[in-house]
């Protein structure tokens, strides 16, 4: 392969809150080439994803370390360009930690994975990707659902929360789910749910105890803040509580502020249990053999908000920690 520029956007600093684009550095250099078992990835899509907004503090988070000066890190998937690794094939799509820049140079020791060549590489980051295992793994191994109970999720017109619902519709659950604007309680709606209320309305206790008269067996919790209080304040007895994101407090730069009706899970013998799906990896398949055929039988509906140019994956960012994002986000390039 000839060389070529490779365009970047570097994270230059550790943002104090919503990182604006001061955070960020955009730059270009040359793709080098490829050595002794070394593969070059044309990257075509990024995931982008709350907890990217977490992996930017000192330290990171869940194992992943967004560090300044490099690439800001993210989930992606391209094709291989160039190769002198047999595990990357030319023309083969990988995925893995691609980062934000057109071209990505990888070994042996980098945690990526060759895609099935009948893989769609968008849904790959969705709904059978990431998304699809945190939703399937959080509900049905944490949550426990039991036909006939209540689901309550947070932020259930993102990525993870749509699917969530929509896999407690599949185990025969009531599902409601909280979203802020009517566009996406009307795509809720559509989804299945059998109520969509809005977490920003000064009513929303009494439209929660509308919605959930016996109580909430599981909470699916993607935001933690007062979604996760007025749940457990509607906490049926034996409830489940489903840690999987705390988005409310990402940018407050890791002090968020803890529950404060955390008693209610004493008098309802309730649980509260996080989880990092990471712990599955070694189950992936068993949950994408399910996710792939309930996507495959119309069971499952998925929704991709796609941005285009890797000059507005900042933006895209932004958006999906401001909730204006509708389903899996996604930058093209």
């Amino acid at each position: 392969m000839d060389l070529v520029n490779n365009r970047k956007i570097l994270l230059r600093e550790h943002p104090a809150a919503e990182p604006d684009d001061s955070c960020f550095e955009i730059v270009t250099d040359r793709v080098p080439r490829v050595g002794p078992g070394q593969a070059v990835v044309r990257v075509r899509y990024l995931s982008v994803d709350p907890a990217q907004r977490i992996w930017m503090n000192p330290g990171g988070a869940y194992g992943f370390e967004a560090t300044p000066g490099l690439p800001m890190l993210s989930l992606g998937v391209g094709e291989v360009v160039d190769s002198r690794n047999p595990r990357y094939p030319l023309g083969a799509w990988v995925g893995g930690k691609l980062c934000w820049q057109q071209y990505a140079v990888l070994t042996e020791a980098d945690e990526t994975w060759v895609l099935p060549e009948e893989a769609d590489p968008v849904l790959s980051l969705g709904v059978l990707g990431m998304n699809g295992q945190t939703a399937y793994w959080g509900l049905f191994d944490i949550g426990k659902p039991v036909p006939g109970e209540t689901v309550l999720i947070s932020a259930a017109a993102g990525a993870t929360g749509s699917l969530a619902g929509q896999l407690a519709r599949i185990a025969g659950c009531r599902v409601v789910g909280l979203a802020g604007t009517a566009a996406k309680r009307d795509w809720l709606l559509e989804l299945g749910f059998d109520a969509a209320l809005d977490y920003r309305s000064p009513d929303l206790a009494k439209l929660l105890d509308e919605a959930c008269p016996d109580g909430v067996n599981v909470f699916f919790d993607n935001t933690g803040g007062p979604a996760l209080d007025l749940a457990l304040t509607r906490l049926a007895l034996g409830g489940r509580v489903v840690l999987c994101g705390a988005i409310a407090s990402y940018n407050d730069n890791g002090k968020p502020v803890g529950p404060a009706a955390y008693r209610m899970l004493i008098r309802q013998r309730g649980v509260m249990q996080g989880f990092i799906v990471m712990d599955y990896a070694d189950r992936y398949g068993e949950a994408l053999t399910k996710l792939v055929g309930w996507v495959a039988d119309g069971s499952l509906k998925h929704r991709e908000d796609v941005v285009h140019g890797l000059d507005n994956a900042p933006e895209a960012l932004r958006r999906v920690l401001r909730g204006d994002n509708e389903g899996k986000m996604v930058v093209a390039l």
